[in-house]
């Protein structure tokens, strides 16, 4: 399958309305959707779901709550974050710190799975995560530039808020984005092109700081044609084999492993699930 046919076979998905939506702050992009399991059914720890899309604001978290319904109702609850986006009052720090207080947000919000709430979030509500009342850590899994965010976020909150880290197709290295100008040149879209841009590629680059004590997966398709597998490649030596393992998804492209019913999806939903049962 083609880029263009992956691409089109994931936003042709209809999306999932959640069961909740929470806010973590005042703009109308500062929200967290909820997907929980059925009650009774949790089989692993919260999972905060990242979406990409080059930090713009063309392209929001929709596409992705396919999937969140799809882990959902594999016994993993889902926090599906939306964030401040460029050309919507994000970029640069902006988007960080959403994406940091959205993952904090997460962790405590409270699921109405026996309440019944409905996805405009009314109902009594009070039941949370299995995981997150355990007090096991989130999963952040991120794809594309979610994928950044998982990292930097990760690294920004530390082993003690995180539990691991599952990047999908990750722009895991920015200097090397920027360099070969993904995306109409998204990197210093997101971070702002003026004097100074190289320190900032620098403070945001997550090959120059993998996430200490978070443990990371990274899925990347070799077919990959909007983030170059060798990104991936890039940030797993640098982290190191103890820190970070890379699973190539041979003729595999960058969308088919974020799609529910390809085989990559499946990929991925087994690596959440293995991870469960070890965590």
């Amino acid at each position: 399958m083609s880029g263009a046919d992956e691409e089109a076979a994931l936003l042709g998905l209809a999306p999932v309305a959640p069961v909740r939506t929470v806010a973590y702050g005042p703009h109308p992009d500062q929200v967290v959707d909820l997907y929980p399991p059925a009650a009774g059914a949790a089989r692993g720890p919260l999972v905060v779901l990242l979406h990409g899309g080059f930090w713009r604001a063309a392209y929001d978290r929709r596409h992705l709550s396919p999937l969140a319904a799809e882990l959902a109702g594999q016994g993993l609850p889902v926090a599906l974050a939306e964030y401040r986006r460029v050309g919507g009052g994000g970029g640069g720090a902006r988007t960080f710190d959403d994406v940091t207080a959205a993952v904090a947000a997460s962790a405590a919000a409270v699921w109405d799975v026996e309440d019944g709430a409905g996805a405009d979030g009314t109902g009594a509500g009070g039941a949370v995560p299995e995981g997150a009342a355990a007090g096991v850590r989130p999963v952040l899994v991120g794809h594309s530039a979610g994928g950044q965010l998982a990292l930097l976020t990760a690294a920004r909150l530390g082993p003690g808020a995180v539990g691991r880290v599952v990047a999908v197709a990750p722009v895991a290295d920015l200097a090397a984005a920027h360099r070969l100008g993904l995306s109409d040149h998204a990197v210093a879209a997101l971070l702002g092109d003026e004097p100074g841009l190289a320190e900032r590629i620098a403070a945001a680059d997550p090959v120059r700081h993998p996430p200490a004590g978070v443990p990371v997966t990274i899925l990347h398709g070799t077919d990959d044609g909007e983030v170059p597998p060798e990104l991936s490649r890039r940030f797993a030596a640098a982290a190191g084999r103890q820190a970070a393992t890379l699973r190539e998804l041979p003729g595999v492209g960058h969308y088919a492993p974020v799609t529910p019913g390809t085989p990559a999806c499946r990929t991925l939903l087994g690596e959440l699930l293995a991870g469960a049962r070890t965590g």
